[in-house]
């Protein structure tokens, strides 16, 4: 196995992820407002108490704070708004919960949803009697709330990711995950959205480094996974 290095990401990133043809965010009018959600890969350890556009604090540690960093960086003219507000554990369902506040009263021209694993991790460990039908269900009726609320808004589905080699990812694990990331592919297809291909991402990033350096547990993604993840972000939707 290759050893990381600072050529290690872009290397990456040209093996598994498509730039976008063009960059939404130019066309933006000032103040327009970007939106991360998702569960505790987005959340990050956020004070969720802030709650607050363009704060590190209200961001967390994770790639949603290393994405929207260069963002702001490369349009200050534009005064954009950019909130997290993942939380740690959410499925589909929950976030359906919280969509009113958390997402359709922020009016985002740019919606990022990242939701899976927990469909599938709480479902494993005996917490959850969800399926994949349901996950598939409940992220289909999501998206046509919001487009019904939205019709302009931009919507970012990031594939849900398990990577091999990580503390928590047992027998079986990936075998029965997978359903999840195809039916997250094919409502991103069905519904037209941006798709950000994480777990692709995470595969080729393993000819690299291991799952240790990338993401310890699997799931939850170390400072340098949390990097990898932002530039395939920004890659997609900024070209």
């Amino acid at each position: 196995m290759q050893t990381a290095g600072m050529a290690a990401i872009p290397m990456i990133l040209s093996e598994s992820v498509e730039a976008s043809p063009k960059n939404d965010i130019q066309s933006f009018s000032d103040g327009n407002v970007i939106l991360f959600q998702g569960d505790s890969i987005t959340d990050a350890g956020r004070d969720r108490k802030r709650q607050l556009p363009n704060d590190a604090h209200s961001f967390g540690n994770g790639y949603a704070l290393m994405t929207a960093s260069p963002i702001l960086e490369q349009f200050p003219e534009k005064q954009l708004q950019i909130y997290n507000r993942g939380i740690s554990g959410n499925k589909v369902y929950q976030l359906e919960d919280r969509w009113q506040e958390d997402c359709l009263d922020l009016r985002p021209s740019v919606l990022s949803i990242l939701i899976g694993v927990n469909d599938y991790w709480h479902k494993r460990n005996g917490q959850y009697d969800g399926t994949v039908e349901v996950y598939e269900r409940d992220f289909r009726a999501l998206l046509d709330r919001t487009k019904e609320t939205l019709p302009e808004v931009a919507v970012v589905i990031c594939e849900p990711f398990s990577v091999d080699g990580g503390s928590a990812i047992g027998d079986g694990w990936q075998e029965e995950f997978t359903p999840y990331r195809e039916a997250a592919k094919r409502i991103s297809d069905d519904y037209g959205t941006r798709w950000v291909p994480y777990h692709k991402l995470f595969k080729e990033a393993l000819k690299h480094a291991p799952a240790s350096y990338w993401c310890p547990d699997g799931v939850h993604p170390s400072m340098a996974g949390a990097q990898l993840m932002a530039q395939a972000w920004l890659k997609v939707v900024m070209g």
